[in-house]
């Protein structure tokens, strides 16, 4: 199964991406675990990451399509993958789309979780405290959601054109969300 979750920052994509994968047998992939991490580690990605994520901005996608194509390529990623953070923009569809087509494989669908945007800042205020996110300031938040709706929100319609989209409510209890996700998954053939 070779899967996308989509949603604003604090959707619970990440959260749920745990589940789906663990449900499918499959890598979940997050671009933001991945930035985090090589910014932890100073590495020279970690650093040119870190100046667009403290300003709530995308990473450039050159930047981030070397990260996933590499993952992807990974050998526990053969069976599929859950992508969680990528693609956000047109242009990372297009990289995306050749990254599947050379594997021989397309994508079987891609999950949209919506949620109220007042909850999502809620959310994201609460992360911060609860996991000490510096990058989680509510001016950031704000930003994050402008960006999203400027640069990933014209994805939705990419994917519900090629009639892949499964827009899930990612308001309620974790579980509640869970099983709507599996409801409409396990009935999509996979490619």
């Amino acid at each position: 199964m070779r899967l996308i979750i989509m949603g604003p920052p604090g959707a619970g994509k990440g959260t749920q991406a745990k589940y789906i994968a663990e449900h499918f047998g499959i890598p979940a992939i997050s671009t933001g675990d991945i930035f985090r991490a090589n910014v932890s580690a100073g590495t020279p990605l970690g650093v040119e990451a870190k100046r667009y994520m403290v300003a709530g901005e995308y990473v450039p996608d050159k930047v981030t399509n070397l990260m996933v194509r590499n993952r992807i390529d990974e050998p526990d990623a053969e069976p599929g993958f859950l992508l969680d953070g990528y693609p956000r923009t047109l242009a990372q569809v297009e990289e995306l789309d050749g990254m599947i087509k050379f594997t021989g494989h397309a994508l079987d669908a891609v999950v949209v979780l919506t949620v109220d945007q007042d909850e999502i800042v809620q959310r994201l205020l609460q992360r911060a405290q609860v996991e000490g996110r510096a990058d989680d300031t509510e001016d950031v938040i704000r930003r994050r959601q402008e960006v999203y709706v400027e640069q990933t929100e014209p994805l939705i319609d990419v994917y519900r054109d090629r009639g892949i989209l499964v827009e899930i409510d990612g308001m309620g209890e974790v579980d509640e969300v869970t099983q709507r996700i599996f409801a409409a998954l396990d009935v999509i053939p996979e490619s």
